[in-house]
């Protein structure tokens, strides 16, 4: 009598996610769709004086006044000059903007297809994603607004 050798592998099981995929310069990131309360086009945010770089400066919005945080100035950047989109994140510290520089399609990617950030990559830049989708034509790096939120930069980027 043979005996059959039983494999267990572990498969996990494949969670489907919905982002926002928003470009700035050359490079494509996500937006978990839950954490998005609107996206607003073509605006041009008041300036702060004496603000740490990363915010981007205020915004009217729904009657209240609106903090933005200028991703291009996390990544350090060179500024856009023309007008940025603003997805508007809600975070445990409240609302705020996110700058970018053109907003794409909803997507839904797989869990199979995430990867972990790097090692290689740096500490500040590790804090501020969560790894990556891997799609069929470009990598779609994932952005937690949670990183993002204005108070938590704050405590993380001291100025």
């Amino acid at each position: 009598m043979s005996t059959a050798t039983v494999s267990h592998k572990k498969v996990k099981a494949s969670v489907l996610v919905e982002v926002c995929s928003v470009r700035l310069a050359e490079t494509w990131f996500g937006v978990p769709i839950t954490h998005i309360l609107e996206i607003v086009g073509a605006v041009r945010p008041q300036p702060v004086p004496l603000a740490p770089a990363y915010v981007g400066g205020l915004v009217h919005y729904r009657g209240d006044v609106l903090t933005t945080v200028s991703l291009r100035q996390l990544l350090d950047l060179p500024p856009n000059e023309g007008a940025q989109a603003i997805l508007v994140l809600e975070s445990t510290g409240g609302c705020f903007g996110l700058l970018v520089d053109a907003v794409g399609e909803v997507l839904t990617v797989s869990s199979t297809d995430h990867e972990p950030n790097p090692s290689i990559l740096d500490r500040r830049r590790k804090a501020l994603f969560a790894g990556a989708y891997k799609l069929k034509d470009r990598l779609l790096v994932m952005l937690d607004p949670e990183r993002l939120d204005p108070l938590q930069l704050s405590q993380a980027h001291p100025d």
